[in-house]
């Protein structure tokens, strides 16, 4: 077996991952940190010797600088060739240029402004600079930390992208080598370290990223733990540039939004906007052989200048087309996210670096990996607003609606392609046909049978909590039938009884808000009925005292008891006794407020009859109505107040209740329907109504509730279970 062939000093075989240099004179090859040869020196370089011909041959040769307008300093300067960017004439040229005023497009803001729901309001479209940090979360080190602190904590021998200015060209070199140069008396060039992501150092426990940034974050939102591909690092960059450092015009990896904090210093950004007219323009530009002799900012109509000082935060939107100037040394820190507010653009980003053929140095790690998980997410969140009643924002549906026809194209590319970067758990397929229905349903208006209603732009805003969420479609539903009622005067209806009862049920539901359901793996919800007022079912029983009409006594029923929570059940009549139980067994199963049975009979029955009826999560969301209920017209979409920012992953969710032991697995899946809180079972068991199994009525009573007593009193005495039970 053929040994592989030894190089350098040090005589080791060659390694991919390590500059190396040849000798002109021996043509052996030598690792460039051996011979203290660093990477951006090794192109000044003319003619090389290596250390054991530099002895009888002289030290190497430079080259010789003919001009100071072009990438390649040898080239005589003759006055035919333009300006390129980066270099020193480019620099003194660009100083010179006027511009736009970024006071045009720029948002001054406090931190504490700076929220979700303010974004999610307004949108993200233009820049925003902070100056007063207070509210804004964001914690740095302090002014004096120095380049010398980043070595200290990051570690001189790491390996860092530095870019040589003047050539546009990036190169590798260890930290302290950057360090010396940094303060070096005589700097023979200009190198500038914009990439230094430094999250897995010690380092990082001295910087958090700002609230906004990590709220809507899809990677810290959407990224699982137990992810095949490695999570993606780019919310903490360290930015070390000496004077005259200049980045040309660029978008951010994957359409990323930035945050981005001077530490002293300053810096000027030049920023365009993401006009589809300017898109175009950037990505001809991008092309172009002869990109490096064109200033884009002379292409486009409007190029603002934003001068960014010390202790000022800049926030960059999506697709921002920027470059930056340092006008003098600067620490900077930065970071970037994707988020949902600006879907379509970032996948427009994407798939531009694709056409351009950028390096994957220079894209988003695993960018398709995130947008499947957030696929998968954003599912969860439309099926959830549609089963509360909400309407998503506009801008959430087209930015799903972008990602649908993304996800639908990279399927395709993997035929002729095979890179995949689909999470092994996703079944794509299936959840582009998922999200593309629930999209159907939100256009056609009818979030499953239910028409939508809208009341403006914004949707489902982030003050109101969850559980105010829940009542706004029960109270909206006793506007509705308030008003239907007014419509029909002329024709008075009397309420039926199961309107009487529902009334009462929401009245109680309102008031157990005081008191959360709290769930316990091995029963049931335990519910303090003390704290519960029975004033307002009295007066609901008073105004409708005059159409009471119940007779209840000949209707088959079953009450069962929990704790102080008694649930009356009236089933159709035409059902017959055997299967009575086995349906009160089974919708109590579900809704999680079953006693466990002691007998094999009841557990097999309970299992069966959720295997006939439950099979799908479709029997929780069909909307049908109740006997003797045609009378009340069926509520619409409702715009609630709900977080539309991304919902954390389900791994990283904190679970109102502890979760049963048995359920372990859950990441990446939908909370189980036993998860809910004990208000959203029995407004499902409200809501069903499958096969033979007729759910008259349902609602829970106190001990002395009135309308409980007078139930009693008009249904000719109480009922046999009433006389076998005590109150307690």
């Amino acid at each position: 077996m053929a040994t592989a062939p030894l190089y350098c000093v040090c005589r080791q075989p060659y390694d991919v991952s390590r500059f190396m240099i040849e000798c002109d004179i021996c043509k052996d090859w030598f690792h460039g940190s051996c011979v203290q040869v660093e990477e951006h020196h090794a192109v000044d370089i003319d003619v090389y010797h290596c250390p054991n011909c530099e002895i009888p041959h002289g030290p190497s040769l430079m080259k010789k600088r003919n001009n100071w307008h072009r990438h390649d300093y040898t080239e005589p300067d003759d006055g035919s060739k333009p300006v390129q960017a980066g270099t020193f004439m480019f620099v003194q040229k660009l100083q010179t240029r006027t511009f736009a005023s970024s006071d045009e497009i720029l948002t001054q803001m406090h931190g504490s402004q700076v929220t979700q729901r303010y974004l999610e309001r307004h949108g993200f479209r233009y820049p925003i600079a902070v100056t007063q940090l207070d509210g804004l979360g964001l914690r740095l080190p302090p002014s004096d930390f120095s380049v010398k602190d980043v070595e200290r904590y990051v570690g001189g021998h790491k390996v860092i992208d530095v870019i040589d200015v003047a050539r546009q060209a990036d190169s590798k070199m260890r930290l302290k080598e950057f360090v010396k140069y940094y303060y070096s008396p005589q700097r023979p060039k200009v190198l500038n370290v914009i990439s230094l992501e430094f999250s897995d150092t010690k380092m990082s426990d001295l910087v958090v990223v700002p609230d906004i940034a990590q709220k809507m974050s899809w990677v810290e939102n959407y990224w699982p733990d137990d992810s095949y591909f490695p999570k993606p690092f780019v919310q903490k960059y360290c930015l070390m540039s000496v004077k005259d450092s200049y980045t040309d015009f660029h978008i951010d990896f994957g359409g990323t939004s930035v945050w981005y904090h001077v530490l002293w210093g300053e810096k000027i950004f030049y920023l365009i906007k993401p006009s589809p007219t300017n898109l175009a323009l950037y990505e001809e530009w991008s092309s172009s052989p002869n990109q490096s002799e064109m200033f884009f900012g002379e292409k486009v109509d409007k190029c603002y200048k934003c001068v960014v000082r010390q202790g000022t935060t800049l926030f960059i939107p999506t697709g921002w087309i920027h470059a930056v100037l340092t006008s003098q040394d600067c620490m900077a820190f930065g970071g970037n996210f994707l988020h949902n507010l600006n879907i379509s653009m970032q996948l427009r980003c994407y798939e531009m670096e694709r056409r351009l053929k950028t390096p994957d140095l220079f894209k988003f790690p695993y960018f398709e990996a995130i947008c499947w998980y957030v696929a998968k997410n954003l599912l969860e969140t439309l099926k959830e607003l549609r089963e509360d009643n909400c309407l998503p924002p506009e801008y959430l549906i087209k930015g799903v609606k972008a990602l649908i026809t993304a996800l639908k194209h990279w399927l395709r590319r993997e035929v002729t392609e095979p890179a995949s970067e689909v999470p092994d758990h996703i079944r794509p397929n299936h959840l582009i046909k998922e999200l593309t229905k629930e999209i159907r349903l939100l256009e056609s208006g009818s979030g499953g049978n239910k028409p939508m209603k809208t009341q403006g732009s914004l949707a489902c805003l982030s003050t109101r909590s969850s559980h105010e969420r829940g009542l706004q479609a029960p109270r909206n539903g006793r506007r509705l039938r308030h008003h239907h009622h007014h419509r029909d005067s002329h024709a008075p209806k009397a309420p039926s009884n199961l309107d009487i009862f529902e009334q009462h049920t929401q009245e109680v539901l309102k008031r157990l808000e005081i008191d959360p359901f709290e769930e316990d793996s091995s029963f049931s919800p335990k519910v303090n009925f003390n704290k519960l007022s029975t004033a307002s079912a009295a007066a609901a029983e008073r105004s409708l005292d005059n159409h009471l009409h119940l007779r209840v006594h000949n209707l088959p029923y079953a009450c069962y008891s929990v704790d102080v929570l008694w649930i009356c059940v009236c089933r159709d009549p035409s059902t017959s006794p055997s299967t009575e139980e086995d349906a009160i067994q089974g919708m109590l199963s579900m809704a999680g407020l079953l006693f466990p049975h002691s007998s094999e009979e009841g557990a097999n029955s309970q299992e069966s009859w959720c295997q006939g009826s439950c099979s799908s999560s479709e029997a929780w969301g069909s909307h049908t109505h109740s006997p003797g209920r045609e009378d009340s017209p069926p509520s619409g979409y409702q715009y609630c107040e709900t977080s539309l920012s991304p919902p954390l992953h389900p791994s990283k969710r904190l679970a109102p209740n502890p979760p049963p032991i048995s359920n372990q697995a859950t990441k990446g899946k939908r909370p189980k329907k036993g998860m809910a809180t004990a208000k959203q079972r029995l407004g499902k068991i409200l809501k069903l109504n499958r096969h033979e199994f007729k759910v008259f009525l349902l609602a829970f009573f106190t001990p002395m509730d009135p309308l409980f007593l007078r139930f009693s009193e008009r249904s000719g005495g109480a009922p046999w279970w009433l006389k076998s039970i005590s109150w307690g």
